[in-house]
């Protein structure tokens, strides 16, 4: 399935354009989150990245 809405990233609009923004010009992205596969074979990979942010999140003061 091919996603064809997208939202820009500036000023929160959603647009059918790929490439800017019609309103701003700023970038757009697919508002969608991926879609979920019990298979997923970068799990471990995200999960300590999620570990990662957590723990420097926890450093800042």
């Amino acid at each position: 399935m091919v996603w064809i809405l997208r939202k820009c990233t500036k000023c929160g609009r959603y647009t059918l354009r790929k490439d800017r923004c019609p309103h701003c010009g700023g970038r757009v992205r697919i508002p969608h989150p991926p879609k979920f596969s019990p298979d997923d074979k970068y799990l471990k990979y995200r999960m300590a990245l999620k570990r990662r942010a957590e723990l420097n999140e926890g450093d800042v003061h």
